[in-house]
């Protein structure tokens, strides 16, 4: 149960249960144009791949958890088709938004793209957000999760990613991405916003697998590891 202040301004009681804010009219046609505005400058980016992960390009029937800092969600999503869908046509991508109007937004951009939006974060809707997660990785999507988002604090590594792993047994792919032109905004993030004609540098890492057995300690140990992990293959 939880408070909040009515319109005369006496607290009340509810129920605690998070209902996502769904996208209006107006988001969705803001959404529309977003999603435009970032296939055409995909179109003039130089991409180059830089593969540490040691999948190579055996992607085909496997899932996996993908991993990028909420920064850098620009062109998560081109990378996504480009180095993933390209190589295995039917691999379908969960991913995990914030319940938030800023959530409704993306959501609906995600539609676009193709991709699951899953609704909820570390702060709200947490518990159920994650358990639509390992339901949509039984159903054979792979998964996608900022770790540091939806309010950060800027690369640092919440635990939901790791539980996450823990319990479907997925391994966490480490993924991120530079660019020679930007703009970066003033945001709790630095979201970058990649100006067309630019050049990608696009970087995966190493897989992490979390046992499904491990303890409490390895799972701060986990953590760590893929926050370094991200840390190594970010480029400012």
């Amino acid at each position: 149960m939880t408070d909040i202040k009515d319109r005369q301004g006496k607290r009340k009681r509810t129920s605690g249960v998070v209902i996502p804010h769904k996208p209006r009219w107006n988001t969705r046609m803001a959404g529309f144009f977003v999603y435009l505005f970032v296939k055409a400058v995909a179109f003039t980016i130089r991409f180059k791949l830089h593969d540490y992960s040691e999948i190579g390009y055996n992607v085909r029937g496997r899932q996996f958890i993908f991993c990028i800092w909420h920064n850098r969600l620009a062109l998560s999503l081109i990378i996504f088709e480009k180095f993933i869908k390209k190589i295995s046509p039917d691999s379908q991508l969960a991913a995990m938004v914030s319940a938030s109007r800023d959530g409704a937004f993306l959501t609906h951009i995600l539609r676009l793209f193709g991709v699951e939006p899953v609704r909820g974060s570390s702060s709200r809707r947490g518990p159920q957000a994650l358990w639509e997660m390992v339901l949509k990785a039984r159903s054979g999507f792979d998964l996608a999760i900022t770790p540091d988002g939806p309010r950060g604090p800027r690369y640092e590594v919440q635990y939901g990613t790791i539980d996450l792993s823990k319990i479907t047994g997925l391994p966490i792919v480490p993924v991120g991405y530079s660019v020679n032109w930007k703009i970066r905004f003033k945001s709790w993030d630095g979201f970058i916003l990649p100006l067309p004609f630019s050049r990608c540098d696009v970087f995966i890492g190493k897989p992490i697998y979390v046992p499904t057995d491990s303890t409490e300690g390895e799972r701060e140990a986990f953590r760590k590891h893929l926050e370094d992990s991200l840390k190594k293959i970010t480029i400012d």
